[in-house]
């Protein structure tokens, strides 16, 4: 049975999972950039961090992201932050459809549309009225563009399907500072919001971000409380935490060496069978300079043995890290180009890595 999901290495915070990201499997083809809210966290990256497991299976425990998992698929957690519109070009209102805010109007390269479900037990941060709280939006394949974030007006409820009419807009950001590099572990954008005061109960705090050198736009949809919280989070594995980004709670197997913000590789499983699977592996240059040789590291899941590769040399670790380096005629990125390689293996069921998956250039 074919299997078709796509990962890339994440944020420290999911350094126990393998992240993903919605790019197409394209030779040669311009790179996406991909971001999505991180505080206050959006549905599909709380629900990530509810779903993760040590052996990069997805065992959610949330009601919300467990039906959402039923529903859309693995690949859309996997894809956490790939929530976009290849097209929107800054569209919101009369572009994007009432119910599908979440997902992108569905034009998403993967099936989000499990997010836009209306219902009360989504994973929630909590906060409060009047505060300022600061803003962090993953910054993965950093690009120039604005934020424009908007809240639910007063009297919202999340058991009603979310629409451009029950939407304000409180603040719009153009291009704010960054903390860690682009592609680096925990890198996000980040700015200080002043909520509304007045609020209380349930809101919804919905951002566009509007890449000013593309027409691609990213959606995210973060489910939030007035009740005098200080970004708390429920609804999720250790419940009652503030997940920062910027920490690393879990130790990163394969950190030697980790990506770097220009080099970035994301994981694809293209067939599976009874015993094994056949993965492929998209190598992109994000800087704005030709990438002149690569290497990319991963640790196989429990259980996989990686048994040969083309358009790349393999070797493996004694410890079992796998290490492919580029071939001879794909040593050269250009920027906003990949490349890809290929790998067969023997699988008793996982066929995910175990952490990141890193991309250098050697």
């Amino acid at each position: 049975m074919a299997l078709r999901s796509r990962l890339v290495s994440l944020a420290a915070v999911l350094a126990t999972l393998l992240g993903g990201l919605g790019l197409s499997f394209l030779w040669q083809n311009d790179a996406q950039a991909h971001g999505v809210a991180m505080m206050p966290g959006s549905r599909t990256y709380l629900c990530q961090l509810d779903a993760v497991t040590g052996t990069g299976a997805l065992d959610p425990t949330n009601p919300a992201c467990k039906a959402a998992l039923s529903q859309s698929g693995a690949s859309a957690l996997y894809n956490w932050f790939a929530v976009l519109d290849s097209n929107a070009g800054g569209r919101g209102q009369g572009y994007v459809p009432d119910g599908k805010l979440c997902s992108a109007g569905d034009r998403s390269p993967y099936d989000f549309s499990a997010y836009n479900a209306a219902r009360s037990d989504w994973p929630r941060t909590h906060l409060t009225s009047g505060a300022t709280v600061k803003v962090q939006y993953s910054n993965w394949a950093a690009h120039p563009g604005a934020f424009r974030v908007y809240i639910t007006k007063p009297g919202w409820s999340p058991t009603s399907a979310l629409g451009w009419n029950d939407l304000q807009l409180i603040q719009t950001v153009t291009d704010p500072p960054q903390q860690g590099s682009p592609g680096a572990n925990g890198g996000h954008y980040y700015w200080n919001l002043q909520l509304p005061s007045g609020r209380s109960g349930d809101a919804l705090i919905f951002m566009q971000w509007v890449r000013s050198d593309s027409q691609e736009n990213f959606f995210s949809c973060s489910d939030v409380v007035f009740d005098g919280g200080n970004g708390e989070v429920t609804g999720i594995r250790g419940s009652g935490t503030n997940p920062d980004p910027g920490t690393d709670p879990t130790p990163d197997p394969s950190d030697d060496p980790s990506h770097t913000g220009e080099c970035m590789a994301t994981y694809e499983v293209v067939n599976s069978w009874n015993g094994g699977f056949q993965g492929s592996v998209e190598v992109m240059n994000h800087g704005t300079s030709a990438l002149n040789g690569w290497a990319v590291r991963w640790k196989p899941g429990q259980g996989t043995t990686i048994g040969s590769a083309w358009n790349g040399t393999l070797s493996t670790g004694s410890d079992g890290t796998v290490t492919v380096r580029n071939a001879a005629h794909n040593r050269v990125i250009n920027p906003d180009g990949s490349t890809t390689f290929g790998f067969t293996a023997t699988s008793t069921g996982n066929n995910f890595p175990v952490g990141t998956i890193g991309c250098v250039n050697p």
